[in-house]
């Protein structure tokens, strides 16, 4: 039987023994077979960092590319490679080739769930970043409001300074939570949720409630990542992690399940999936349960400014299953063909 850890060589020896084929399925969070985005990131870097792919014509590159990827990860290296959508169904990813920060989807829109392994090449064409986000994220990427499917919702605050939106979490996640939870020293916040560590959804209110009234400085809009990092340390510290941490990746507090949300203004950007969609959630399996997004919890501070300084003024807290029944969702959506989104200045750093 296969064993399951997070260690990298340990995904790439159950792959390996499994004899799958790149195109065989996995379920999305199996704990031996699935390699969750954070882990395929740092297998897929550290494997083909210095890779040289000089001289090669675009075709015979993506070949070879597709080569090395099988390589990294423990498959086979087929005889060929098949046209499927994704190309490499097992792991549910594509990959893309880049030189410049114009990332271009061609005749498909963004998949929320599905992973897209972007290799950065410098001006000789060797590799020097591989970095991987699910769709979700570069939709967040996107100034240009050409992304297909992006939803919105609204909020509209009511009297009450702070509003539990679902007093329990959904009837998967309440076989995994534990009353008063206590925080391995170790715990980080982007880490895997791990069973019987998620608090219920009435310990984060009761906790996040007391930022109420909080204020931090406010850096101006054109820093809005910003703002929302400085919410999100809050969030941390209150929650009793030793470090913030934040890796851009949904949701934002993954130990605990945790989507934060800073709200200026009453549209709440959602991204390509709905809160109360049932699709996998890109972590391993807590409990032996699959999560999905609407397992979720969506914390929203909404807040004012003065130009200076950000006052957190209302707080809600609802699981993503319960998301529309007090936030209404905008409708309509863009169609494009061709998606381009540039990708920030920073995207490949660590």
């Amino acid at each position: 039987m296969i064993e399951a850890t997070n260690s990298k060589i340990d995904y790439l020896d159950n792959i390996w023994r499994s004899q799958l084929s790149i195109y065989d399925p996995i379920i999305i969070g199996d704990p031996a077979l699935w390699i969750p985005t954070p882990a395929l990131e740092a297998i897929l870097d550290g494997a083909m960092t210095g890779i040289s792919l000089s001289g090669l014509a675009l075709r015979t590159r993506s070949k070879v590319v597709k080569e090395h990827v099988c390589r990294a990860l423990g498959y086979p290296v087929p005889k060929g490679f098949k046209k499927t959508q994704p190309r490499f169904p097992g792991q549910f990813f594509d990959c893309y080739v880049q030189k410049s920060n114009n990332l271009q989807v061609w005749n498909e829109e963004l998949s929320p769930t599905r992973r897209y392994v972007i290799i950065r090449v410098d001006g000789e064409d060797q590799i020097i970043k591989v970095k991987v986000v699910t769709g979700d994220t570069l939709a967040l990427l996107d100034t240009t409001g050409t992304l297909t499917q992006k939803y919105q919702a609204q909020l509209i605050p009511s009297d009450a300074q702070a509003e539990l939106i679902a007093p329990l979490d959904t009837q998967r996640m309440q076989a995994l939570v534990q009353a008063g939870a206590n925080l391995p020293e170790t715990a980080s916040p982007i880490g895997q949720p791990q069973d019987q560590i998620l608090l219920p959804i009435d310990e984060l209110f009761e906790k996040l409630s007391k930022l109420i009234g909080a204020r931090f400085p406010d850096i101006g809009i054109v820093q809005e990542r910003n703002r929302g990092a400085a919410l999100h340390r809050l969030i941390c510290e209150t929650l009793g992690y030793s470090d913030f941490r934040d890796d851009g990746r949904f949701p934002d507090v993954r130990h605990q399940l945790l989507e934060v949300k800073l709200q200026t203004s009453p549209t709440i950007d959602l991204g390509l999936v709905r809160p109360n969609s049932e699709e996998p959630l890109d972590v391993l399996m807590v409990g032996g349960q699959q999560i999905r997004h609407c397992d979720v919890r969506y914390a929203l501070f909404y807040a004012q400014t003065d130009g200076t300084e950000v006052t957190l003024s209302n707080f809600y807290l609802s699981t993503g299953e319960a998301f529309f029944s007090r936030f209404p969702q905008f409708q309509g959506k863009v169609l494009n063909k061709k998606l381009q989104i540039p990708l920030p200045a920073d995207f490949f750093e660590d």
